[in-house]
């Protein structure tokens, strides 16, 4: 029985080996690590291509491959598995494990099999899982790599445009424009994006997929309405403040502490992710609310619960997504007189730029609050590196001998693709 599991995978394997991708902005740099001893830890939502990307890596190589979204694979008899997987695949020292996280004690058995000397490559869709435990078990000995869906340039890519030089004429402008437009609308899944599905009835299924699959019975929620709920909520208010105290007040439950944990496993499944308010004192920054954003802006378009965009915060989550995505260490930024400022970037322990994001700058009124916001919290954190990101607005303008950048956030996109 398991030796048919292990053939009918690799059926599936070898499919996936048929086929052609588009090439991830990480690919090379990956494969650097192909011969290293170290085990190799992908992670990332569902759906955003991390088996595929785990594939093209390991593409040259006789590698072995179990899908643990296999319920037959659930309560297997490890010693068994690996019998069957040379059975099946032969002499084999690299093996890829898919959606490991649901084998229970996988941890246990991936560290026997590293200590054995295989070269282990491991994807999972719980970003807690892959972290916390494998800092436990494996202190030192793997490497994390993170795939989210499609950035700008890959979803380029996919609608064979290239951007070869940032001097674009007028009509090209507005060609990548219409591009960026379509891509904050329908996101960058892999699936959406290639094989042009529709995306709001996609995205929704996938997203009740993730909370009942990987949430609801994963920890066994007993309020899963609730949870459900509280989950549309956030996602009708994505790049917005929330608070635990709020959520809980308008939904059934009493508790903070489960609300805490409901809003923790959705980060964990990687549908939502949250980022604090900035303080110089750490602690402060508990008091405060949090706020929100989605790991994929199609997310927000297809869960919505209102007709009209606001693309201000569409951008501002794109924003958030990238920043996420190149591992910054950000904040967003409100004083007691509710000056704020969206973004604030830490290097090396200290702010080293802040960050607006406004899709109106042409409107003067709005060009000026953010202006002045941007240089009021400047004086305050004593920061002199400064942007506003644009749809379309470039310019280098001084304000008391202190210069602000307007980008446009195809070219700020493009330019964190070159780096």
């Amino acid at each position: 029985m398991l030796r048919e599991i292990i053939q009918d995978q690799k059926f599936e394997r070898d499919s996936y080996l048929s086929n052609t991708y588009i090439p991830r902005d990480s690919l090379k740099k990956a494969k650097n690590n192909l011969t290293n001893n170290l085990i190799k830890i992908i992670t990332g939502p569902r759906r955003a291509g991390k088996s595929v990307f785990a594939i093209e890596i390991l593409k040259d190589t006789n590698f072995g491959y179990v899908n643990f979204d296999d319920e037959r694979l659930l309560r297997v008899d490890n010693d068994e598995l690996i019998k069957s997987i040379h059975e099946v695949y032969g002499d084999v020292k690299f093996l890829l494990f898919d959606e490991i996280q649901n084998l229970a004690n996988w941890e246990l058995f991936v560290n026997r099999l590293h200590r054995l000397g295989y070269n282990i490559f491991l994807t999972g869709s719980n970003s807690k899982l892959l972290s916390s435990e494998m800092a436990t078990h494996l202190t030192g000995r793997y490497v994390p790599i993170n795939i989210y869906t499609f950035s700008f340039n890959e979803f380029l890519k996919a609608n064979n445009i290239e951007i070869s030089s940032l001097k674009l004429s007028t009509t090209e402008k507005g060609k990548i424009l219409n591009y960026l437009s379509e891509y904050q609308t329908i996101g960058g899944y892999p699936e959406v994006v290639v094989d042009k599905m529709d995306y709001k009835n996609y995205l929704n299924v996938l997203f009740d997929s993730i909370i009942l699959k990987d949430i609801v019975k994963r920890y066994n929620v007993k309020y899963t309405q609730t949870l459900y709920t509280m989950s549309k909520l956030l996602a009708s208010n994505y790049a917005g403040e929330f608070s635990y105290n709020k959520l809980k007040n308008i939904s059934n439950i009493g508790s903070v502490h489960t609300i805490q944990n409901y809003v923790s496993y959705l980060e964990e499944a990687y549908l939502f992710f949250y980022i604090n308010r900035f303080s110089f004192k750490p602690k402060e920054q508990l008091k405060y609310p949090s706020k929100v954003y989605l790991y994929d802006t199609g997310m927000a378009s297809a869960l919505s619960l209102t007709f009209s965009k606001d693309l201000g915060k569409f951008m501002e989550n794109r924003v958030a997504i990238e920043l996420k995505r190149q591992q910054k260490e950000f904040y967003y930024y409100k004083d007691s007189e509710n000056i704020d400022v969206d973004f604030v970037i830490k290097e090396n322990n200290e702010v080293c730029e802040l960050m607006q994001v406004s899709y109106d700058i042409n409107n003067e009124k709005t060009k000026d609050r953010e202006v002045k916001s941007l240089m009021k919290s400047a004086e305050k954190l004593n920061v002199k590196n400064l942007s506003i990101i644009t749809w379309d607005y470039e310019n280098v303008e001084k304000k008391n001998n202190i210069e602000i950048k307007f980008i446009p956030l195809w070219k700020w996109l493009f330019l964190l693709q070159s780096d």
